[in-house]
């Protein structure tokens, strides 16, 4: 095998890289290398510093401290002009190429190929394509709008544009995120013939059965931590052991959440539908109740928090509050019936930064404070009642919000929403980017919302978080409900199991 006879030409060997972000140490002393013709999987939960990882290698993020080496020259960080000189490629899960335009012209987008000073040869374009994907074994029409292709040729377009630049390492970030077996098939062989010509891939994926299909070693990650790398030619490797390998946290870990009574259904999700071709979800919250929502990113997580709030338009489904539809065409009217929906970005969905704390605070609720003109007096004493009673700490009222720590400012969004006094809370990764002791306050926060009657539904990519606090927990799976997990069932294995197949 090509791969094999390629084994001990190392290109890559990354030494003791270590990337700190205030509060949070995302990658810890990890240690990688990657051969010649190599697909070398890297896997770990979500949050286990596997995207920190790769935009180090893109250039995208500086690392604190550790040595990057390619074929033997070390350097101490990488840009984004660097990487690429280099010949580093990578195919990001999020989709960043142009929707109106060809896949030819996407493929070739910055490097166009022109016959003449000033025009760009669109048949040769559309020719360079079509032999790109042929070498590769791809059947696609290169000639159609790229938004018009299917999510498969999207994928295949990507991974096409970056092999045009001629890289002799490409990283692969979910490539086959949603896909079905069959198109996962497909990617998995194209995978392997680029590996065979020579160019070394790190491929980063969820599923199990697919890591074992595609990898030559896999390296498991946690916490930012490097667990272990399996030699998969030399191992009798499975899914069981690297799903051990990924979890397995000590107890200290977890936080403790204090029980409290739970009461009726209050709240119903009924029919939802976010893609023609995926099965209705339907699930109902508990008054009191946190309701954790598992799953990768892209999955339809986010998508079902909007389609609830009546921000994202949705194929079908109805939502209900004691037995009432109360189902919002719009974020207005979904405030009015009582929702509240916390974004993962704080900063562009949550908070205006440049206002003070203080009216950040009443912002959904200035109708509270006056019909005409607002009572400036009772805005003041109203947000010190919440400043106090979710110790947020600010030198005054007039601060401008965006001089607030990261966990702060998210229970400067809570108490916004308590101001105006919803129902069910959303909260979409509420400690995304916020250090360990204010997790701690958040979860408290949590717990006593809870214990008030507040019903939460809670989406988090932090396994430790959504064990602590979650009543319940729903996994989703390609915008699906895939397992639902009550009680002692809630363990990471069963999380794991839930999105990530093969276990």
């Amino acid at each position: 095998m090509n791969n094999i006879l390629n084994r001990k030409e190392k290109i890559l060997d990354v030494k003791n890289i270590t990337k700190e972000f205030p509060g949070v140490k995302a990658l810890s002393d990890f240690n990688f290398d990657l051969n010649k013709g190599e697909v070398h999987c890297l896997i770990g939960e979500n949050g286990a510093g596997k995207s920190t990882f790769i935009k180090i290698l893109s250039g995208a993020f500086k690392p604190t401290r550790g040595e990057i080496h390619i074929n033997n020259e070390k350097h101490y960080y990488l840009t984004p002009h660097l990487a690429r000189k280099i010949g580093i490629q990578t195919v990001y899960q999020e989709d960043v190429l142009v929707p109106q335009i060809t896949a030819a012209e996407n493929i070739f987008l910055g490097s166009e190929i022109d016959n003449q000073k000033f025009f760009i040869n669109y048949k040769k374009i559309i020719e360079q394509a079509e032999s790109l994907a042929s070498q590769l074994g791809i059947n696609i029409k290169v000639s159609e709008v790229y938004e018009k292709l299917s999510p498969p040729d999207q994928q295949f377009v990507k991974i096409l544009k970056a092999l045009a630049q001629k890289p002799q390492i490409l990283i692969l970030d979910e490539p086959t995120q949603a896909f079905n077996v069959k198109d996962i098939g497909l990617i998995i062989q194209m995978v392997k013939r680029i590996s065979s010509e020579g160019v070394s891939v790190i491929y980063i994926a969820h599923n199990l059965d697919e890591i074992i299909q595609v990898a030559d070693r896999v390296t498991v990650l946690r916490d930012g931590i490097k667990i272990n790398t399996h030699d998969k030619t030399a191992e009798n490797l499975s899914t069981s052991i690297l799903a051990k390998e990924m979890v397995g946290r000590p107890v200290e870990l977890f936080y403790k959440k204090k029980e409290s009574s739970i009461g009726d259904f209050v709240f119903e999700v009924r029919g939802l539908k976010l893609k023609s071709f995926s099965k209705e979800i339907n699930f109902k919250v508990r008054e009191g109740e946190i309701l954790g929502i598992a799953g990768l990113k892209g999955a339809g997580r986010s998508e079902i928090a909007r389609a609830i709030f009546g921000a994202l338009k949705k194929y079908r489904g109805k939502v209900f509050y004691k037995n009432k539809d109360i189902t919002p065409s719009n974020p207005i009217k979904a405030v009015r019936e009582g929702l509240a929906l916390l974004t993962e970005d704080k900063k562009i969905d949550g908070l205006f930064m440049g206002m003070p704390v203080d009216q950040n605070v009443t912002i959904v609720g200035l109708d509270m404070l006056g019909k005409i003109f607002i009572n400036f007096i009772k805005e003041k004493k109203l947000s010190i009642d919440y400043i106090n009673k979710l110790n947020i700490k600010t030198p005054s009222l007039d601060k401008e919000v965006r001089f607030l720590s990261g966990g702060n400012q998210q229970k400067v969004v809570l108490a916004k929403w308590l101001f105006k006094g919803v129902n069910v809370l959303i909260v979409d990764e509420p400690t995304h980017g916020i250090d360990v002791n204010a997790k701690i306050e958040v979860y408290e926060l949590f717990t006593q919302l809870a214990a008030s009657g507040k019903s939460i539904i809670m989406i988090s990519s932090e396994m430790p978080e959504l064990i602590s606090l979650s009543d319940r927990v729903i996994v989703i799976r390609n915008f699906e409900i895939s397992k639902e997990l009550i009680g002692d069932e809630i363990t990471e294995e069963n999380i794991l199991a839930g999105f990530m197949g093969g276990m």
